[in-house]
C-alpha cells in the first residue's frame, strides 16, 4: 500500500493482495488464539469468523488511516443517480438468486427425506447455539461478510488483476472466486452479483456503494429465509410465476452486464 497517498479511493486502490493475505493470516491464528483460550467462547466455531472479520476490518481501517474522500462517497449513496441503480441492480439480482438458491433446496430436500425445513433448522440451531451466538451469526452475515468481501474481492482483489489482465478477465476471476465461497445452488447468482458489483465500482470508485448493495442483499435474503415464502414460492402454481419473473431478472442481469462492457469498451478504445 502506498501510504503516501491521501484519497480514500486511490488508497484503496494501492493496498496489494499479498498484504491482505498476511494480515488474513495473522487474523485468522489471532482469532483462533482468543477463542481457545478465552473460556467464554469454548464451543462456539462461530465466533471465530466473526472474530477474524472483525480483526481484517481493523486492518483496513488502519491501512486506509489519514485519508480523506469516506464522507464524499458516504453522501453519493443517497444521490439519486446511484440510488436508482442500487435499487435496480439489488433488486433484480435477489429475485434470480432467490429463485435459483430455492430452486436447489427444493432438489435437495426431495433427493434427501429427512432433510429439516429451514425454519425448523433455524429454530433449532438458534436453541442450541443461544441467543448471543445466534445474533452473532446475523450480524456477520448482514454487515461484516458484505464489507470484508467488498473490500478484498473489489478493492483489492480486483484492482490488482486489473493492472496485469486487464478490465474484463479481472471481472472474470475476481467474481469467479467470489462465487466459489457461496453454497453450490448459489454459485451461479454469487458470479453475476460479482460481475455487477465490479461494474458498479468500476463506474464509480466507490466501494461504499457495493458495500451497501451487498448488506441490503444479505439482510433481505436473512428475513426471506425466516419466512415461508421459499416453500411457497416452490409449489403449484407460484413456481410457474417465479420461474417466469426470475428467468426475466436473470435476462436482465445479462444485459446489465453486458451493455457496461460494452461501453467500457467503447470508452477504452
Amino acid at each position: 500500500m502506498d501510504l503516501s497517498v491521501t484519497d480514500f479511493n486511490v488508497r484503496l486502490r494501492t493496498i496489494r493482495l499479498r498484504e491482505v493475505i498476511l494480515a488474513a493470516i495473522i487474523a485468522f491464528n489471532v482469532a483462533m488464539v482468543i477463542v481457545v483460550f478465552l473460556p467464554m467462547f469454548e464451543g462456539f466455531e462461530e465466533y471465530v469468523f466473526a472474530i477474524f472479520m472483525v480483526l481484517l476490518i481493523l486492518f483496513f481501517a488502519w491501512a486506509l488511516r489519514g485519508t480523506h474522500g469516506l464522507k464524499d462517497n458516504f453522501s453519493q449513496i443517497f444521490e439519486r443517480e446511484y440510488s436508482r441503480e442500487i435499487l435496480y441492480v439489488l433488486i433484480i439480482n435477489f429475485i434470480f438468486a432467490m429463485f435459483i438458491v430455492s430452486f436447489f433446496a427444493t432438489i435437495d430436500a426431495f433427493s434427501n427425506p429427512i432433510a429439516e425445513p429451514i425454519s425448523e433448522m433455524v429454530e433449532a440451531s438458534s436453541g442450541y447455539m443461544g441467543t448471543w451466538v445466534f445474533i452473532l451469526e446475523i450480524f456477520s452475515a448482514i454487515i461484516l461478510a458484505p464489507i470484508i468481501e467488498e473490500l478484498f474481492f473489489r478493492g483489492v482483489l480486483f484492482n490488482r488483476l486489473k493492472i496485469r489482465t486487464g478490465l474484463i478477465i479481472a471481472m472474470l476471476v475476481s467474481s469467479f472466486l467470489f462465487a466459489i465461497g457461496h453454497e453450490f445452488g448459489g454459485m451461479t447468482s454469487a458470479f453475476l452479483f460479482g460481475m455487477c458489483m465490479c461494474i458498479i465500482y468500476y463506474k464509480t470508485d466507490n466501494i461504499l456503494l457495493t458495500m451497501t448493495i451487498h448488506c441490503l442483499n444479505n439482510l433481505i435474503g436473512t428475513i426471506f429465509d425466516f419466512t415461508t415464502l421459499p416453500d411457497i414460492l416452490m409449489e403449484m402454481p407460484w413456481l410457474i410465476i417465479t420461474c417466469i419473473i426470475s428467468g426475466i431478472c436473470g435476462i436482465l442481469i445479462l444485459l446489465y452486464i453486458y451493455k457496461n462492457l460494452k461501453a467500457f469498451r467503447s470508452a477504452n478504445d
